[in-house]
């Protein structure tokens, strides 16, 4: 059970309204067990039972069960009159951007109040609302109670399986619409990426923009210009004019390396300066003609597209599935086995030679 924490009430710059929520917590609890006691006396079974254990109790609550409906009105008429001066408070604070909102956020406390069998059910919401403030301003603690744990648990419970169950529904429908083709392939293309093309050339642009300017750098495009420079001294030996001029004497070898350097210093200046100087209306204009007419297995690729789609809905389906409270039962039904084969030994408990 919880336990009022006194300090925090007494330091609470709201202490005499939820000093109100507990007198009123104390007069719901009243009341729905006044309910409780006489709905069952409304039965021939309690009535002759209590008859015959006390048949004096019978004698005076018998005026008080026929006249029942005026009892309530008493326990109706508090609980009004507190929803009104809440209400004039709350107008009066400007608690709400408009003055009628209290009432319909408040809507349980008005049916609660209406005598009649099937609407009393609603004081309990008054019950969980009350007991929400004292929480909420640390007046009273739920969270160590065995009975908010429990249904904490299976509020949990509710929520995941049914927001599982349409997250899969929904993902199963997205699967079904993939299965009809390259549709989606052409909505995502006209309505997704071209209104973005501006976009995607601009940060197309700065990557390459930035690549250039790292192979220029005297450090971190020591790789690439190692790779050109191999690559274009491979071309040069490999050529067959520029291999006859190592048949000249003395000077060949010479012109050989002398040009493969400076191939590959033309090469790599051009592949900096390529990449540094494309704008994003360039690649943007690359991008509208150069591959307008780029169909070469259209087909297939889309087809491909489709199945990593499809397979990567199946793998999130599989994972919302996992009914993840089990997992937490079972690993607190384990630790609860564990503290019973492994009992904490008490220093105290043990005699001392």
């Amino acid at each position: 059970m919880f336990r009022i924490n006194r300090e925090n009430l007494r330091n609470s710059h709201e202490g005499p309204w939820l000093l109100l929520d507990i007198i009123m917590l104390g007069l719901l609890l009243l009341n729905l067990l006044f309910l409780l006691f006489d709905g069952l006396y409304n039965t021939a079974f309690i009535r002759d039972s209590l008859n015959a254990w006390s048949p004096a109790f019978v004698n005076f609550y018998d005026p008080i069960h026929k006249n029942f409906i005026l009892v309530d009105l008493v326990f109706i008429a508090i609980f009004l009159t507190e929803f009104f001066v809440r209400w004039i408070v709350a107008i009066k604070t400007e608690e709400y951007l408009r003055w009628y909102f209290f009432p319909f956020l408040r809507w349980y406390d008005l049916v609660g109040c209406i005598p009649l069998g099937g609407t009393r059910i609603f004081r309990f919401l008054r019950i969980f609302s009350i007991l929400y403030r004292l929480h909420k301003n640390q007046i009273i603690d739920l969270n160590d109670t065995g009975i908010y744990r429990f249904f904490a648990f299976y509020y949990d419970v509710f929520v995941e399986e049914l927001s599982d169950r349409i997250v899969v529904k929904v993902l199963t429908d997205a699967q079904q619409d993939i299965a009809a083709g390259s549709p989606l392939i052409d909505d995502i293309t006209q309505n997704v990426l071209a209104p973005r093309r501006p976009v995607i050339s601009s940060w197309m642009s700065n990557i390459v923009n930035h690549l250039g300017q790292s192979i220029n750098d005297s450090k971190h495009g020591d790789v690439i210009r190692r790779h050109v420079k191999d690559s274009v001294g491979k071309a040069v030996r490999e050529n067959a004019q520029v291999s006859t001029l190592s048949y000249l004497p003395v000077v060949g070898r010479t012109i050989e390396n002398t040009l493969e350097s400076a191939v590959t210093d033309i090469v790599t200046a051009s592949v900096v300066n390529l990449l540094t100087d494309l704008e994003a209306r360039d690649i943007e204009e690359f991008v509208s003609s150069g591959l307008k007419d780029f169909t070469p297995e259209e087909q297939n690729l889309d087809k491909e597209f489709l199945l990593v789609v499809n397979e990567c809905i199946e793998a999130i389906k599989g994972h919302v599935s996992q009914q993840r409270w089990k997992s937490q039962l079972i690993e607190k039904q384990q630790q609860k086995k564990a503290a019973k084969m492994n009992p904490v030994v008490d220093d105290s408990d043990v005699k001392q030679p």
